[in-house]
């Protein structure tokens, strides 16, 4: 995986004057001291990340693409991203300690913000070779807690009640996927255009759910949480671009996707032997979370399990095809972008079966 971790020289298409940077740091970020060295992180599909170094400490800055980037209609919003993990500060969701916000693109030529660095792990293979089956069991277990923890975070008290549309959460995300999907299309593919019609009218009554909205994070998985570097604890979930007041279970049961998702498509655990490897069944995963929230009967959820599979194997195509799109236009931050982009007719297809399956219940 040393194509995902650790840091690199700045891309090109991702570069900026450094010089600027450091002179806003000095003036409005407390305690800093240069000479400032920026490197950029490896991974990361959508906005750039970099590790700013001085002698005294190292920070992290996440970045919208370069002024050259054509960026979709509510995409890129680091803005959510900064709001969101100061909000949750101090909350059973562990996040970095946020610094400053520059919105003035004038700075550096795109919008920033600074956070501390954590040191830590991120485990990008979800079938955590090297660990053991006890050692398995206690990460995913961990994973599990910190997002029944998200699900349970008072967002009024976290000063985020506004952060997100109250109501009709699935229709407006199977638009706002379908609209993205199609402002990203690079080549036909029958089963999204499929998709984009079958999902909206297909609503079981879970998704209908009128209670009061949760705090979702859009993208929880075991990539975007750091670990710590010896323990199976959680010290920061990454990644907050996509989050919003959302409902619970759109976000959870895309974490479940790894369940189904075959190790070479799109960091999976499809197929493998879970038990052998200490991992937890998606049955037993569910009834945890359903314990940890007091939300749902897992009976229930299951009956609707796979039109929500359908949802965010859908909306996972969505993201990956706006990849590809940044592949085909040179914005792509990642050095797997392309293979990641390759993956939405895989994603799109499963997505198709499990629409299928539901429909044969």
């Amino acid at each position: 995986m040393d194509h995902y971790t650790g840091t690199k020289p700045m891309a090109e298409s991702h570069a900026f004057d450094v010089a600027a940077l450091q002179a806003h740091l000095q003036q409005h970020l407390g305690g800093f001291t240069g000479p400032l060295t920026v490197e950029q992180f490896k991974g990361g599909q959508s906005n750039p990340t970099y590790k700013l170094l001085t002698p005294a400490r190292s920070y992290v800055m996440r970045t919208k693409p370069g002024p050259a980037a054509k960026l979709l209609p509510s995409a890129h919003a680091i803005e959510r991203e900064f709001r969101v993990m100061r909000g949750l500060a101090g909350t059973g969701v562990p996040v970095p300690e946020m610094h400053l916000l520059c919105e003035d693109e004038a700075v550096i030529g795109r919008a920033f913000y600074v956070m501390d660095f954590m040191d830590g792990r991120v485990l990008w293979d979800q079938s955590l070779p090297g660990l053991s089956p006890a050692e398995r069991g206690a990460i995913y277990d961990e994973m599990n807690r910190v997002i029944a923890a998200l699900h349970s975070v008072d967002a009024a008290a976290a000063g985020l009640a506004d952060y997100g549309k109250p109501g009709n959460y699935f229709e407006r995300q199977i638009a706002r996927w379908s609209k993205q999907y199609q402002a990203s299309i690079t080549e036909s593919i029958p089963e999204m255009d499929r998709l984009i019609e079958w999902l909206p009218a297909q609503l079981p009554p879970g998704a209908r759910d009128g209670s009061a909205p949760s705090v979702v994070h859009g993208d929880f998985r075991l990539d975007n949480l750091m670990f710590h570097a010896t323990e199976p604890r959680v010290i920061a979930v990454l990644d907050w671009e996509l989050s919003t007041l959302g409902h619970p279970l759109a976000d959870f049961s895309y974490h479940c996707m790894a369940w189904h998702i075959p190790p070479g498509v799109f960091r999976g655990i499809g197929g493998l032997d879970h038990a052998a490897l200490g991992i937890p069944s998606e049955d037993d995963y569910i009834a945890r979370y359903c314990q940890r929230t007091g939300r749902g009967d897992p009976s229930a959820l299951k009956a609707e399990w796979n039109f929500y599979l359908a949802y965010n194997l859908f909306r996972l195509a969505s993201i990956m095809q706006g990849i590809a799109k940044r592949v085909v236009d040179g914005t792509a931050s990642s050095a797997q972008a392309r293979a990641n982009g390759a993956a939405t007719r895989t994603l799109a297809e499963m997505a198709w079966k499990f629409a299928q399956a539901h429909e044969r219940r």
